[in-house]
């Protein structure tokens, strides 16, 4: 099946043949579903913090700062905003003139209230001698659709999200400058403040040379020190695509790879050197108006998984030692049990070194906190309690395609649950004696997803590798808290600008 010339791409790639032939097995034995035990909630699963604990908890988190601790913010910022425009692409290429749907008739209504509103009018005239005040009394709507969004003009349409001006101050600031705000308000230690984006080769000197034109700035308005890096998603993480037979796809005779999706940005994480790591999407900010809650509820999170850390490692090192006590075996089993939610029904009818060894698998992994709003109908994965290879049961965050949905059962119980998953993580990723976990083995392979797409008419089978928060942590050791709607402020559609959520 494979030509000669397609050793060299595997080589330049850097995938061994062995990676190649698991990747092609792939489409022909697909992925198999998840069992559910239950939809995750408040009544099991998921925490429900009070005020006083709360407080306790934005303590802990501001105590441990305090020490000389790495936190590190980690911002997937890759690939372009283009599905942002999609309506206004559509626009331009319809037959008609005058904005029609909804959609169209909001955006011209109410196109000066964008933070890029003053950055289109001046390139529009640049380009066609007019402001876009008369364009739009000339109804020359399209024109100020093709400068906002092509090359030629503001290039919005090929731009990543991270470089769009989202949010009117007194000038405006991009998604990647309201993180380095973010980062300064509650990720950083001795005023040091750490964040790393993963970024598109092609955007990677757009960002860097906003961020230089930006840092002294916020450096300045905060009293920190910012140290911020970038990384790309490896080309060895790419994925082969295949045919309707299952067969590598081919393009002039050449294999065809895509990339493996947001879990190839496993790699990344696991090249970073931190105690405490923050994982949010670059999407999800907003104006300093809206702040506080974001900055409550990230401090909160970070403090359930410092103390949850702190009674691991203490578990860990008790169960060294010989002459551990039942009763003390019997303590971790109920940490595991009803803070971790590690539910193993056979757990009394092991021997004494079976439940050493069980507790100590199942203590000894990277602790992820998991910030869940409740489910308003927005998309996103969900929490559930699955059913693990070993007959216990523990949390995840699964996406509906790990789910059954012909099973009457297994969609009855996706149907039921009550909040889903903004991508709000917080994470661990040493062990008790500081070592560095290895994130890659940790990763569930059987949890990825094949999607079906075209290419010059035909089929094309495209592999996605498990995804960072669901498949590449389903190893992982799993929080869920409930932290409130007013956290989570996506821009899907370049109108969700216009919420007021996204007005300062």
């Amino acid at each position: 099946m494979l030509q000669p010339n397609d050793i060299n791409i595997l080589a330049k790639k850097g995938i061994s043949k062995v990676q190649f032939e698991e990747q092609l097995a792939c489409f022909t034995q697909g992925f198999p579903y998840l069992q559910i035990k239950k939809a995750a909630d408040l009544n099991e699963g998921i925490l429900a913090i009070s005020e006083t604990e709360k407080e306790q908890y934005i303590s802990t988190w501001e105590n441990y700062v305090a020490t000389d601790k790495k936190i590190i913010k980690f911002v997937p910022a890759s690939g372009a905003a283009s599905r942002m425009f999609k309506d206004l692409f559509e626009f331009i290429d319809a037959d008609y003139e005058i904005p029609t749907s909804n959609f169209e008739q909001q955006f011209f209504t109410e196109i000066t209230r964008f933070a890029f509103y003053d950055s289109l009018n001046k390139a529009c005239v640049k380009k066609t001698s007019k402001q876009v005040k008369e364009l739009l009394e000339n109804k020359q709507y399209k024109t100020i659709i093709k400068v906002l969004l092509e090359e030629s003009g503001l290039n919005y349409g090929n731009l990543p999200k991270g470089l769009l001006q989202f949010h009117k101050y007194n000038s405006s600031r991009t998604p990647l400058e309201e993180h380095l705000v973010e980062g300064a308000l509650y990720a950083q230690s001795n005023g040091k403040v750490i964040l790393h984006f993963t970024v598109s080769p092609e955007h990677r000197a757009l960002f860097e040379q906003l961020v230089e034109d930006v840092v002294s700035n916020y450096e300045q308005a905060f009293n920190v020190r910012f140290n911020i890096t970038f990384s790309e998603q490896k080309t060895a993480t790419d994925t082969i695509a295949a045919n309707d037979k299952n067969e590598p796809f081919r393009e002039n005779g050449a294999l065809v790879f895509r990339p493996g999706g947001h879990g190839a940005l496993i790699e990344n994480l696991n090249e970073l050197e931190g105690d405490i790591i923050f994982i949010k999407n670059i999407d999800n900010v907003v104006p300093d108006k809206y702040k506080e809650s974001t900055v409550e509820n990230k401090k909160l999170i970070a403090g359930i998984l410092v103390a949850t850390q702190q009674k691991t490692f203490d578990y860990l090192k008790t169960l060294e030692d010989d002459t551990i006590t039942d009763s003390m075996l019997n303590e971790i089993f109920l940490f595991c049990n009803n803070t971790l939610n590690i539910q193993q029904a056979n757990f009394s009818s092991y021997s004494r070194k079976e439940k050493i060894d069980y507790l100590s698998i199942k203590l000894h992994r990277p602790i992820r906190v998991c910030g869940m709003v409740k489910n308003e109908g927005e998309p996103g994965g969900g929490p559930y309690l699955v059913k693990e290879k070993d007959g216990s049961v523990a949390p995840q965050i699964l996406e509906s395609s790990q789910i059954n949905t012909a099973d009457p059962t297994e969609k009855e119980l996706m149907q039921s649950a009550t909040h889903f998953n903004p991508v709000d993580l917080v994470c661990s990723i040493k062990d008790y004696r500081g070592n560095k976990f290895n994130l890659p083995q940790y990763v569930d392979k059987q949890t990825g997803f094949i999607s079906i797409k075209s290419k010059n008419g035909k089929v094309l089978k495209a592999l996605e590798l498990p995804g960072l928060w669901n498949g590449a942590m389903s190893n992982w050791n799993t929080i869920f808290v409930e932290v409130p709607i007013a956290t989570f402020n996506p821009v899907k559609t370049v109108n969700d600008l216009l919420r007021k959520e996204h007005q300062g």
